[in-house]
């Protein structure tokens, strides 16, 4: 009998982030594994984008308590922390539900970036957010012990990321005339681009795949930068291929998906030694980190592209990511077992 998880997230089930990317990738494994995916998203309600982060929408999710118990899922999952992250774990709290979360993004920095507010007073929200989950999901063993660090309690676990291998994996190179800089991602303030864009490096060609709220000004502003717009799949992957670097310039993503993308394409990778990219990146085999970007970018042109792709991450595909978390997830608490000991993650009660 198939198992339903429901996924609740404030980004739409079509746009193209990490987060997403991330929870569609693993649709394929867990049919395979006998579970059917359903989604509570923002394309269910009227929503608006969130001033200056537009990934996430906003919107007031009427009768979320009755679509939750429409859908009556098996195992449950709030992926985000904004509005409708907020009324689910309002109502699934408040109706004694199992659940678990995901901390994807590191919100206290990007709402410092953003807005200007001091991280003391969104650490404690973010902390709170996910003080009655079962058990929050993060990238890296690394961001488990940055989380402790603020307070959150020993559920925290590390949760394996992947590539599809079928579709990012070395190919035939072209000769390229000039030096090729790629970014993916979104273009947006808190991505740190301009650190990219302002690289002096003779006879380069950087190139920006992505869309974002700073792409008209981004434009504008660095017409030597070849903005091409949003891409998936193979022709995404084609790019990583045809790139010389990857270039990394963020410094709060606590992950990076792309660039384990880039490193399965046979791409090195340069990027500060930042979280994210500490986790990742193999030093002087699979990408090179330096404080200096342009020192980075420089090293990682004389790496050999053959050890790219033997990167632990990029040998790892989805069936890992659900394979880690489904069993965690399908084993049903006791109603009166304390939340300390329950071992379920998405469970029902």
């Amino acid at each position: 009998m198939t198992k339903k998880i429901l996924i609740i997230t404030d980004n739409l089930v079509d746009q193209i982030n990490g987060v997403v990317t991330t929870y569609k990738n693993i649709e394929p494994y867990a049919a395979r594994d006998g579970y059917s995916i359903d989604y509570i998203n923002p394309g269910r309600y009227r929503y608006v984008d969130c001033p200056k982060y537009n990934e996430v929408k906003l919107a007031y999710p009427k009768n979320l308590g009755k679509t939750i118990e429409e859908i009556s899922p098996d195992h449950i999952h709030i992926a985000t922390e904004g509005l409708i992250g907020l009324f689910a774990r309002r109502y699934l709290t408040v109706h004694r539900f199992n659940y678990n979360t995901a901390y994807h993004t590191k919100f206290p920095e990007a709402i410092k970036t953003l807005f200007g507010v001091p991280e003391i007073f969104t650490w404690p929200l973010i902390r709170w957010f996910h003080s009655n989950s079962n058990a929050v999901l993060t990238t890296t063993k690394s961001m488990v012990e940055e989380l402790k660090s603020h307070g959150f309690s020993d559920n925290v676990v590390p949760w394996t990321r992947g590539v599809d291998r079928e579709i990012f994996k070395p190919a035939e190179r072209k000769a390229n005339e000039k030096i090729v800089l790629l970014n993916v991602g979104r273009v947006s303030k808190e991505k740190n681009l301009e650190k990219f864009y302002e690289i002096d490096i003779p006879n380069c060609q950087k190139i920006q795949v992505g869309d974002g709220p700073m792409l008209g000004k981004y434009i504008k502003r660095y017409p030597d930068v070849n903005f091409v717009g949003s891409k998936r799949g193979v022709e995404l992957a084609h790019y990583y291929q045809q790139a010389d670097v990857f270039v990394f310039p963020s410094c709060w993503d606590t992950f990076g998906l792309v660039m384990i993308e880039a490193m399965a394409c046979g791409t090195p990778v340069a990027a500060f030694p930042v979280q994210g990219p500490i986790d990742v990146i193999d030093n002087d085999i699979t990408g090179v980190m330096d404080a200096n970007l342009s020192t980075a970018i420089k090293k990682a042109l004389d790496l050999d592209r053959e050890n790219a792709p033997q990167q632990r991450y990029s040998r790892v595909d989805h069936s890992r990511s659900l394979d880690e978390v489904i069993p965690r997830r399908s084993r049903i608490s006791s109603p009166h077992s304390s939340p300390a000991a329950r071992p379920c993650a998405w469970a029902r009660p």
